[in-house]
């Protein structure tokens, strides 16, 4: 069986697959046929027949929808009001963003693409180093694998077994923050070494509609951390209503 996947890896085959096969071939030299095809069904349905790993598509769906339903832009707008006054406030706009992104849609990889996507032409526009902004958001994406909720949490909850959900999410805030604080850090001194700086700071009547259109999706942390820590809901009902929530607001819009 080992030997089998490193074979397939080499191949250039994917890991499941490699897997899958290998295993399969190795069950082939202790039961029938007929037995290894049986057993390889039942077990990939039982691995896979998982009540708490639904969350994992439900977020990935929510930031989906935020990204395309007007929610990740304000979050964002949100994120400079934060992040004007420091050095590289673009680049520290896109790390504060990923956090509050990746805090609601929980997944890195759906952060990176709704942050960065938004980021990197005002980036450009502005001067910046395309390296340097591409940087900054792939190190600080990974925060929403840290900061609740997080699909790399659930996973681990789920296959550890006996590992309460509410209580790794609880564990995930201080490092996921200490993350983003950390790339915003060399993120600044970085941008001041390069003279990228804020070309003008919100009036206090932008200051006020900015926040005013970000409450409703910020609210989105409260409404599914505080339903999952106050035993409202789990992990998993929590998700969908991250969806439903994140449906209704990009429909309002």
């Amino acid at each position: 069986m080992f030997s089998g996947v490193f074979i397939l890896l080499l191949a250039g085959t994917p890991i499941s697959i490699s897997i899958g096969i290998s295993s399969f071939a190795a069950m082939l030299l202790i039961l029938p046929f007929d037995g290894a095809i049986l057993t390889s069904a039942q077990r990939v349905f039982v691995g896979l027949d998982s009540f708490a790993l639904l969350a994992i598509p439900f977020f990935i769906l929510a930031g989906n929808l935020m990204n395309n339903g007007g929610i990740a832009i304000r979050l964002i707008n949100c994120a400079k009001l934060i992040s004007n006054f420091l050095p590289g406030p673009l680049a520290q706009t896109n790390v504060v963003a990923n956090m509050l992104f990746g805090s609601i849609s929980g997944s890195g990889v759906a952060s990176a693409a709704a942050v960065g996507g938004i980021m990197s032409p005002i980036q450009k526009k502005e001067q910046y180093d395309p390296a340097f902004s591409a940087a900054v958001n792939i190190a600080s994406a990974p925060t929403g694998m840290l900061i609740p909720p997080s699909n790399s949490l659930i996973v681990y909850a789920t296959v550890a077994g006996s590992v309460s959900i509410s209580a790794l999410f609880m564990a995930g805030y201080v490092p996921g923050i200490l993350w983003g604080l950390g790339v915003m850090l060399v993120a600044g001194f970085i941008a001041k070494r390069r003279g990228y700086v804020a070309d003008r700071s919100a009036d206090k009547g932008q200051t006020l509609r900015i926040l005013f259109d970000a409450i409703p999706s910020l609210m989105m942390i409260v409404v599914v951390i505080g339903g999952i820590l106050g035993g409202v809901f789990t992990a998993t009902e929590a998700s969908a209503i991250a969806v439903v929530y994140s449906l209704v607001l990009g429909v309002i819009y």
